[in-house]
């Protein structure tokens, strides 16, 4: 029997998510995280700037303290997200207090989106669960007090 060496990765780089409309999907991940964008399509760039970002596929990359968040938007637009399919279950982002998730639960409310509130999540933690305009279900973890 071979022996193998288990890849030794560190962290995440990246996440990307296949989304039905660019411009609604942007709108709610702008107004929710307000992350910082690295790279963004135009489709009113030159061929020498559409060329070297063909990876973006028409989207948009964010960047955070977590890494990246890629918006890749190919998916049919009568397509949605079902956790219950081979893939993505859930996307989860870190907060750091009771505090910011309690904020969350404000800006989410401001914004009009659907949440289950804060939720106990076992020992130490607590959540957050609401879903993007394509149904995939994204979460807020933090501690519980």
């Amino acid at each position: 029997m071979e022996h193998h060496v288990p890849i030794a990765v560190t962290d995440y780089n990246h996440v990307r998510l296949t989304v039905s409309d660019i411009d609604r999907s942007r709108s709610f991940y702008d107004s929710v995280f307000g992350f910082d964008v690295a790279y963004a399509w135009d489709p009113d760039a030159d061929e020498e700037t559409k060329k070297a970002l063909w990876f973006l596929f028409g989207g948009v990359i964010y960047k955070f303290g977590g890494g990246l968040l890629g918006l890749r938007p190919v998916a049919p637009s009568d397509d949605t997200f079902a956790e219950d399919r081979c893939g993505l279950d859930h996307l989860s982002f870190t907060v750091d207090t009771r505090a910011a998730l309690e904020d969350a639960v404000k800006t989410l409310d401001e914004l009009g989106i659907a949440h289950e509130g804060i939720k106990d999540a076992g020992p130490g933690m607590s959540i957050v669960e609401f879903r993007d305009p394509d149904n995939i279900a994204l979460e807020l973890t933090g501690p519980d007090k």
